[in-house]
């Protein structure tokens, strides 16, 4: 029952034993008052309640200035070890204070090591006041030598025993706060890790929509005023375009400022080939390329939707400010592990390990968070392949077979 290392330890050491110390205090006073009391009249009775005095005192200062560098601990286990020693030479019965005060040598110690060094002290001079007292007798030896030894030894087990109790209470405690502790830092960490999924995914909604439709009015912008003289019915329908794709940005921006305080609960359905439609027919009127297009009828939630909405997006974003192509082909395709996206080009290609865009990566990063793969296809001077594919909830298992990316040649 000693204390521990550290300001924590004490504390709880000294909570846990409060209540002891005053059972202790109490069998002690109550003892010495009624000893004292049935003492004959004397210079023993006087002797043995300025023994007492110098006890409670001792006791008193410890109590009142925990930290006072004259009395420690250690110097009221000093001064009960003589007073007990004295009580023991002025009356048999006063040894019998002995036993009320074991527990203050587990209380006072600190470490094991110095409990039992003072419990050693104080059954010693115990025994040496009684043996001055009556000298070694029978009676000594039968009486007093053995209970004191007894009494001494279940103490010991006892004092061990609390103190390992303590030890361990102390040792949950300073576990629970450690636990406790780790799991605010975990609590923060998924926080802070939250909060940069959200502005990630912010930033590539952002580039997925209002960065490729300010892309796009900058593009249209050039083509009409270079044609404004030569063309103006063809500046016309491009500046009917800007105005298109201002009202879907603007649309889009409403949108995404909509989705910072509700976020989609994936539970709106329906066919992702009518919108991709209307994505494509713009594309070739703004580029005047040739757009093949083969969409399946495919019914998926709100989230799979938006996913294939800005793939495709994306896709043709780098189709027109990249690839020089003449022909984009796009398939939508059902399958039994789930749907599939294909956009296909005849341009110039490129190296995907030499790709350092935002486009691709937030592609792929979209595509996982709904369990989905992206294969990205190049090589100089044979186009690119982009195929994303997204698994279905009614959809069987994907198989193994088939890759997570690939990437071939460069371009």
């Amino acid at each position: 029952m000693t204390a521990l290392a550290g300001p924590s330890a004490d504390a709880f050491w000294a909570a846990s034993l409060r209540r002891w110390n005053a059972v202790c205090w109490v069998l002690f006073a109550a003892m010495a008052v009624g000893l004292a009391a049935m003492d004959q009249p004397g210079g023993s009775r006087y002797g043995a309640l300025a023994l007492l005095g110098c006890v409670v005192l001792c006791y008193a200062l410890l109590d009142r200035f925990p930290g006072n560098p004259v009395v420690r601990p250690h110097v009221y286990l000093s001064v009960l070890v003589l007073a007990l020693g004295g009580l023991a030479y002025l009356r048999s019965s006063y040894a019998a204070l002995f036993m009320v005060t074991l527990p203050h040598y587990w209380m006072f110690g600190r470490t094991p090591r110095a409990s039992m060094g003072f419990l050693g002290l104080a059954t010693a001079a115990t025994l040496a006041g009684s043996i001055s007292r009556q000298g070694w007798s029978l009676e000594f030896f039968s009486e007093t030598l053995v209970s004191t030894l007894i009494v001494v030894a279940v103490g010991v087990l006892i004092g061990l025993w609390a103190h390992s109790v303590v030890a361990q209470s102390a040792e949950r405690a300073r576990l629970i706060v450690e636990l406790e502790r780790t799991q605010a830092e975990l609590s923060e960490a998924h926080q802070r890790q939250g909060a940069a999924d959200e502005r990630e995914r912010m930033a590539r909604d952002i580039h997925d929509t209002l960065a490729q439709g300010f892309a796009s009015i900058v593009v249209l912008a050039e083509a009409a005023r270079a044609q404004l003289a030569s063309d103006p019915a063809r500046s016309a329908q491009q500046l009917r375009s800007i105005e298109s794709t201002a009202r879907e940005n603007l649309a889009e921006a409403r949108e995404l400022v909509g989705s910072a305080q509700r976020r989609q609960d994936g539970a709106a359905g329906g066919s992702v080939a009518r919108t991709l439609r209307r994505v494509l027919d713009r594309f070739a009127e703004d580029t005047g390329l040739t757009v093949a297009a083969d969409l399946a009828e495919v019914v998926c939630d709100q989230q799979t939707r938006i996913a294939l909405l800005r793939c495709t997006q994306e896709s043709l974003a780098n189709v027109r400010k990249h690839a020089r192509a003449s022909t984009v082909g796009v398939n939508l395709t059902r399958r039994p592990y789930g749907v599939e996206l294909e956009v296909t080009d005849d341009g110039t290609g490129f190296d995907p390990e030499e790709s350092a865009g935002f486009g691709l990566d937030g592609m792929r990063k979209r595509l996982a968070e709904l369990g989905g793969r992206l294969t990205v296809t190049s090589s100089v001077g044979d186009g690119t392949r982009i195929l994303a594919m997204i698994p279905l909830e009614t959809a069987a298992e994907i198989p193994p077979e088939i890759p997570l990316e690939t990437s071939e040649g460069a371009g």
